[in-house]
C-alpha cells in the first residue's frame, strides 16, 4: 500500500468505552483495498465492538475510524460497505427475492439480483418465504443482503456459524469469488482454519488491542514449537510432560501428544526412551499461535 493511496480501514488510536471497561483500547489498523483479512479473538476480545465502529454503529470515544478515507457512515450510505452481521432476523412474510431486491433499491448503483442471489447460492430459493427457511438458508440470505449494494467493502461477522460443511466451502467459494474482483473482505470468525485458509492477513485482537498481526504462516512461526505425537503402545503417559521442551500433554486412546517448544529436544528424548512408534512431528498451529498470543496478553493484564 502506497502512502498517497487511502486505505479501506482505518483505526487511529481509537477507543471504545463501556462504563470502567475498554472494549477498544487505542486501536490501530489499516486494510488496503482488495486484501481479505479476517478477525480472530476469544469471547470478549473487542472484536463486535471493532466492527461497530467499523460500520458506524457506534462512536468512538477517542481517536479515528475511516472507512475509504470518509467517516463510516458516509461510506455505508454511497453502498461502498456491505455487512453480514449476526443478530439479524428474518423478515416475515417476504420471499428472498423481494428482500434482497428491496434492500438493493435502496443503494445508488446495487449489484443485479440474480447475480447477488448466485454469489449468496440461493437463486433456488428466490420465491420462497425467509421466515420458512432453515438456519443456514437464513445466513446465506443475509449474505446476499450484504452483496446487494455492490460495495467495495464486505464486512463479515462469523459468516458460517449456522452452514453445514458443504454449504461453508460454498460460501467460502463465493467469497473467494467477489475478493478477486477487486473488493476488499474483512471477516471474523471462530473457525481458525477458515481464517488459515482464506485470509491474505490476519489480526488478532484481545482485550482491545491488535496483538498479532500477519499471514496466517507468519502467525505459525512467530510462537515456535509444534506437536509431537506418538503411540503409547501400552506404555504409561506418567512423566512424558516432564521431557525437554514439552508444555502440554494430552493422551488420546494409545496416542500421547505433546505440544513442546523444543521439538528437536523432545524427538531425541523419546528415542532414548524407545518411545518412537508412530511418531508424528508437525510444526505450530494457527491454533497454537492463537492460544499462545491471546495468554501471553491476559498473564501480563
Amino acid at each position: 500500500m502506497t502512502s498517497d493511496i487511502e486505505p479501506a480501514v482505518s483505526f487511529r488510536d481509537a477507543v471504545k468505552r463501556f462504563g470502567p471497561v475498554r472494549a477498544v483500547d487505542g486501536l490501530d489498523l489499516a486494510v488496503a483495498s482488495g486484501e481479505t483479512v479476517a478477525l480472530l479473538g476469544r469471547n470478549g476480545a473487542g472484536k463486535s465492538t471493532t466492527i461497530s465502529l467499523l460500520l458506524g454503529l457506534t462512536e468512538p470515544d477517542a481517536g479515528d475510524v475511516r472507512l475509504f478515507g470518509a467517516p463510516p457512515e458516509r461510506a455505508v450510505l454511497a453502498g461502498r460497505v456491505g455487512a453480514m452481521l449476526q443478530d439479524a432476523r428474518a423478515v416475515p412474510r417476504v420471499t428472498v427475492r423481494e428482500l434482497v431486491g428491496f434492500v438493493a433499491r435502496r443503494y445508488p448503483a446495487p449489484m443485479p439480483l440474480a447475480r447477488a442471489l448466485e454469489l449468496a447460492g440461493i437463486a433456488e430459493l428466490a420465491g420462497r418465504r425467509v421466515d420458512r427457511l432453515s438456519g443456514g438458508q437464513v445466513q446465506r440470505v443475509r449474505f446476499a443482503l450484504a452483496l446487494a449494494g455492490n460495495p467495495a467493502l464486505l464486512v463479515l461477522d462469523e459468516p458460517t456459524s449456522a452452514l453445514d460443511v458443504e454449504a461453508r466451502q460454498a460460501f467460502w467459494a463465493s467469497m473467494r469469488g467477489y475478493a478477486r474482483r477487486g473488493h476488499t473482505v474483512l471477516f471474523s470468525t471462530h473457525h481458525l482454519e477458515e481464517a488459515d485458509a482464506h485470509a491474505d492477513r490476519i489480526l488478532v485482537i484481545d482485550h482491545g488491542r491488535i496483538v498479532a498481526d500477519g499471514t496466517g504462516e507468519q502467525l505459525k512461526r512467530s510462537v515456535g514449537g509444534g506437536l509431537v505425537a506418538f503411540d503409547l503402545a501400552g506404555r504409561p503417559a506418567r512423566g512424558l510432560d516432564r521431557l525437554p521442551g514439552v508444555r502440554s500433554l494430552e493422551v488420546r486412546g494409545d496416542r500421547a501428544r505433546l505440544r513442546t517448544d523444543d521439538p528437536d529436544a523432545t524427538v531425541i528424548a523419546l528415542a532414548g526412551m524407545g518411545a518412537i512408534r508412530g511418531l508424528e512431528v508437525a510444526p505450530a498451529s494457527l491454533e497454537d499461535a492463537f492460544l499462545t498470543l491471546t495468554s501471553s496478553v491476559t498473564e501480563a493484564a
